[in-house]
């Protein structure tokens, strides 16, 4: 299925995939898809085990960029969301602990930034060595990185940096205009050259065609080293945002995305993230037979609802799954 392309010189050995072959994945019949996606997830993983990591808003609101699916937009006033300061230090920590106090392994840390300013880094650093200090894996997503400042982070003890594509190169320009794929892709450039772990996924149901939709996963499995961690977000259509009215997704398209994913990025996380609140137990269940192992724990992602702690640890005893 896969189709051997000129590769770069780091993964000579490695066929690229094409978005043929990865279209070709998704118009299998879904039972064939999800079966291929669970052999290849159960050569790499633990298929009865699913990471948790925690998310927290560290600095909500005011954001510069205007990203079409995101509340946090400052020029998406009719959202209604205020903007807020950097939070203290000591929140943050006594945040992360009750995150690990409830099973989660790592701690996610975002900010509402463009790209954030040297003085409201430091502050970032000291949360990464605190959270650090508790034991847990650290995460942060900040916006676009300036020269030097991924550097900083990975001193400061970081593990991984978020930074996700969102869509393909070709539907970008429909979802955000105030940057360009280009930009996105040399961050993570800087992360990988600082030698931090990636977080790089993207969200679908934003209007993409199933095309795009697989152009994306290919520009994630074909970079010069693939995401560690892949989170596959579902739009959640925000009142107020300009798409606040896209139709919801068939969940088996969902589903096909999540295969899709696993089969192409075989070792890295494939994260339920956005949207997993709508989402029922047996759609969840699916997701994890395709090939998800890792989600969001906790109630509230950013700015956005998320599924019930004491719902998922019910899931979790419900299907057999054990937290990593």
């Amino acid at each position: 299925m896969q189709v051997s392309s000129v590769a770069a010189p780091a993964r000579s050995a490695v066929p690229l995939w094409t978005v043929e072959a990865v279209l070709a994945l998704y118009e299998l019949p879904l039972m064939d898809l999800i079966w291929r996606a669970q052999e290849v997830h159960r050569q790499n993983f633990d298929p009865n085990a699913i990471q948790r990591s925690s998310l927290l808003s560290v600095k909500t609101g005011g954001c510069s960029e205007d990203c079409g699916y995101c509340s946090q937009s400052a020029k998406h006033k009719q959202a209604g969301l205020e903007r807020e300061r950097l939070m203290p230090v000591e929140e943050v920590v006594a945040a992360a602990q009750v995150a690990k106090d409830k099973g989660a392994s790592r701690f996610c840390m975002g900010a509402a930034w463009r790209s954030p300013k040297d003085g409201d880094l430091d502050r970032v650093l000291e949360m990464v060595r605190e959270v650090k200090a508790l034991g847990m894996q650290t995460c942060v997503t900040l916006g676009m990185l300036k020269e030097g400042q991924a550097e900083k982070l990975k001193e400061a003890g970081l593990d991984y940096y978020n930074h996700n594509l969102d869509t393909d190169a070709e539907f970008y320009g429909q979802v955000i205009k105030s940057h360009t794929q280009a930009d996105r892709l040399d961050t993570i450039d800087q992360v990988r050259q600082a030698g931090l772990n990636v977080c790089s996924g993207g969200i679908i149901g934003m209007g993409e065609s199933r095309k795009n939709r697989a152009a994306m996963i290919v520009q994630l499995a074909n970079l010069e080293t693939v995401p560690e961690s892949v989170p596959i977000n579902n739009l959640v259509a925000v009142p107020g945002t300009p798409m606040a009215d896209q139709p919801p997704l068939d969940p088996f398209e969902f589903v096909r995305t999540i295969a899709a994913a696993r089969i192409t990025m075989p070792k890295s996380w494939v994260r339920l993230s956005a949207g997993r609140a709508e989402m029922s137990d047996e759609l969840q269940a699916l997701c994890f037979l395709a090939g998800a192992n890792s989600i969001f724990y906790g109630e509230k992602l950013l700015t956005t609802g998320n599924s019930d702690l004491e719902k998922d640890d019910v899931l979790f005893q419900r299907l057999g799954l054990k937290a990593v």
